[in-house]
């Protein structure tokens, strides 16, 4: 197995840990979907991005208000539909 050793701005590596977390996989099985990809259909071959919905924050929040909710603090009320065009 080889290895290869890159570097890369400071800023960009962070940013990428973080978006490789929320989608769950680490930096060197990112890497190697990606040369794998690349390697099988000789071009770019997808774009991977974090969707916000799972990001830490947001499960934090969720679970908060399904704690209200078992708790009986939340209030729901029914309204109109609201449709955007």
């Amino acid at each position: 197995m080889a290895q290869i050793s890159l570097r890369v701005d400071d800023d960009v590596k962070r940013g990428a840990e973080r978006a490789l977390n929320d989608i769950g996989l680490s930096m060197s099985t990112a890497i190697n979907v990606f040369l794998r990809k690349v390697a099988r259909e000789g071009r770019i071959p997808f774009e991977l991005s974090a969707d916000p919905f799972y990001s830490e924050s947001n499960i934090r929040y969720l679970e908060g208000i399904m704690q209200d909710v078992k708790d009986g603090k939340a209030h729901f009320a029914e309204h109109d539909l609201i449709e955007v065009d």
